[in-house]
């Protein structure tokens, strides 16, 4: 068995206008899928955000992944490693996205072949990974600040009359009463169990404000998390954090990097999580010496895949560190990729994170996937469980192509609504 394809297709997505730390989503949210085909004819799929920089790396491997034995992941990655350029970890950036293309690449890549593996095998991706540890993985409804109305040409929520959740989508008051309607929403829509509100956006004090409305809402049996993307200063997350112990799961990333989250975490009974602070394999002894967080959040397609996602969490194990996951915008390959990841991801404390709900399109066969009680059931079927829908595909492809979006922005966007905004690495 042998790669003889291997097919790129960038797409957009429409995408509400979500506030974050580092501005507003355009209209449009970016993927590249990526298909692997052999010469005996097994497919594997991934999905990874979309760049024209991450399309272009992934290019630039094309003769590499050609040719290579799709089964031998270790000699690939060996061969990918020696043509991609290194990355620090200081490359990731300080927005809340990551700005790694290298270990997109192996993380595309690994998915694909896992993927091809489990169907040409009749198993699926999660047996490949450990085995399945349960069948119905949790996720969490994810709050956030935005805009009026809906992203993209769907025009999604933006009936004036519209209720439920559509409502709570295009119009949620920057007040805390506004992000509880928000919540009880998406919770009554999807069944989530636990919530977690994106903050960095406001003072801290109104963020706050809305986690303890939350709190009075639900009561506490729902678990909270708060995410201000580091946009703290030390001391403000010492003071606000302080008054949030008790209340929340945890507090992700309050502080920006790992002596000042260990500064953070050592002054609070709180526990901290992060998906900025501790991102790389590189970063792990700086982890444990600092002791700079509780729970490491991984995400897939910044670790390097699946299989270096299960590395992680054999660390966690090891450093008595939690483990959950990130989320980013995504369509329901990499959500199918996450959920075999977290079904066999045998210390997954938490649910994990997803932007799911907020996206209205799909590009695979069958159409949106459905949560069950805040969870996704594991896909029936070999490998990831999901094919590609080549329409649905070739219109998001259309889509990417008509809009001129090639990497993502959201100062830019910001800047539309607020002339002169600028990005601030640390803001309160």
């Amino acid at each position: 068995m042998r790669i003889a394809e291997f097919h790129i297709t960038p797409v957009a997505l429409g995408d509400p206008p979500l506030l974050n730390a580092a501005g507003l989503h355009a209209p449009y949210c970016l993927r590249t899928v990526v298909e692997l085909v052999t010469d005996d004819g097994w497919r594997g799929l991934a999905e990874v955000p979309g760049s024209a920089a991450v399309d272009t790396a992934l290019a630039a491997v094309r003769d590499t992944v050609i040719g290579a034995d799709p089964l031998n992941w270790n000699a690939l990655r060996a061969k990918l490693a020696e043509r991609c350029s290194p990355e620090t970890s200081a490359a990731r950036g300080d927005k809340p996205w990551d700005g790694r293309t290298r270990v997109q690449v192996f993380s595309a890549l690994d998915v694909a072949c896992l993927d091809l593996q489990g169907r040409a095998f009749g198993v699926p991706v999660a047996a490949l990974l450990g085995g399945v540890v349960r069948e119905r993985v949790p996720y969490s409804a994810y709050l956030f600040y935005k805009y009026e109305g809906a992203g993209g040409e769907l025009g999604f929520g933006t009936e004036p009359r519209a209720s439920g959740w559509a409502a709570a989508r295009q119009k949620p008051a920057l007040d805390p009463a506004g992000v509880v309607a928000q919540a009880q929403a998406m919770v009554e829509e999807f069944g989530f169990q636990s919530i977690k509100l994106k903050g960095g956006c406001f003072e801290p004090a109104q963020e706050v404000a809305a986690i303890k409305a939350l709190r009075e809402a639900f009561g506490p049996g729902v678990p909270l998390r708060l995410d201000p993307n580091a946009l703290w200063t030390v001391e403000t997350s010492i003071q606000w954090g302080r008054e949030l112990e008790g209340v929340l799961e945890y507090l992700e990333d309050p502080a920006r990097g790992q002596e000042s989250m260990a500064t953070v975490r050592r002054a609070l009974k709180l526990p901290l999580a992060t998906n900025m602070c501790t991102t790389s394999f590189d970063d792990l002894p700086g982890s444990a010496r600092h002791g700079s967080e509780d729970i490491i959040l991984t995400d897939h397609h910044y670790w390097g895949g699946l299989r270096a996602s299960m590395e992680l969490a054999a660390h966690c194990r090891i450093f008595h560190r939690g483990v959950s996951m990130h989320s980013n915008n995504h369509a329901g390959i990499s959500l199918a990729a996450m959920t075999h990841l977290g079904a066999a991801m045998p210390n997954l404390g938490y649910a994990l994170d997803t932007h799911y709900p907020w996206q209205s399109e799909e590009i695979i066969v069958g159409g949106r996937i459905k949560f069950e009680e805040g969870c996704v059931v594991l896909p029936k079927g070999p490998g990831l469980g999901v094919e590609l829908d080549r329409a649905a595909l070739a219109r998001a492809h259309a889509t990417y192509l008509r809009c001129g979006l090639r990497e993502r922005n959201d100062e830019i966007e910001m800047q539309k609504k607020v002339p002169g905004w600028k990005f601030s690495a640390t803001r309160w």
